[in-house]
């Protein structure tokens, strides 16, 4: 029952959370945004529409990092539909290093000819609104996102979002087999991207490239419903 309680908590936040950001918005696209009502959180997976969600940035501190590319794929678990998805090169205000460059694949003449974040956060905005967001590793797409919100517009902009790097980690880094290994002092499964779909069979994709990561992602979460839940699972029960 705690965990049942611990849930529905999280579910009362983020509806309070949506009701109040409907009223107090300024900006008109988070206005949009927010006066979507929120997904009923009884709603099965097989209903819902999804949207994966990839950043590539310089670094992973939102704070003194910037986002060099986006990639997003909609999808439902009937289906992944990457001919409807987008992929974006941003132009960032810092110089970028020889290891971004490196990393990402992303070159000074490619984000030279980019347009910079303010140019393209509307339509970012719109190709989330009324979908829920599924990344892998939550705590860099929604936090460079908000504080790009709160750079150009002065708001923020948090919603509800699936993570499957949370999802494997609750099924692989939990109950007395992982409590046992972590006594022995022994090496937790790896929940990194590629790590997790090779567990369900799923091919390997050449990494940092922030669609493909996107679609990665889409496949990664229907494999994991497959797997652990099932169509009938509301929405609710997966939102962090």
């Amino acid at each position: 029952m705690l965990k049942k309680r611990s849930q529905q908590s999280v579910i009362d936040e983020w509806q309070h959370y949506q009701t109040q950001q409907a009223k107090a918005s300024v900006n008109p696209t988070l206005q949009r945004f927010y006066q979507m009502p929120l997904m009923d959180p009884e709603m099965p997976l097989s209903e819902v529409p999804f949207v994966a969600l990839d950043f590539e940035t310089t670094g992973l501190d939102p704070r003194y990092n910037e986002i060099v590319s986006f990639g997003l794929v909609p999808f439902t678990l009937r289906g992944i539909r990457p001919s409807d998805g987008h992929y974006q090169v941003v132009k960032p205000n810092c110089v970028l290093s020889e290891e971004s460059i490196a990393f990402h694949r992303i070159t000074h003449s490619q984000v030279d000819s980019a347009p910079p974040m303010e140019k393209v956060l509307d339509e970012l905005l719109e190709r989330l609104t009324g979908c829920i967001v599924v990344v892998h590793y939550q705590q860099v797409e929604r936090p460079f996102l908000d504080l790009a919100c709160r750079k150009l517009w002065g708001e923020h902009c948090l919603f509800p979002l699936i993570d499957t790097m949370a999802i494997e980690a609750r099924w692989q880094r939990s109950g007395w087999k992982h409590q046992l290994k972590k006594t022995l002092g022994i090496q937790p499964v790896s929940i990194r991207l590629d790590d997790s779909r090779q567990r369900y069979g799923l091919p390997s994709y050449s990494a940092h490239h922030a669609k493909v990561d996107a679609m990665a992602t889409a496949e990664l979460f229907l494999a994991q419903v497959a797997r652990h839940y099932s169509p009938t699972t509301a929405i609710g029960q997966l939102w962090d």
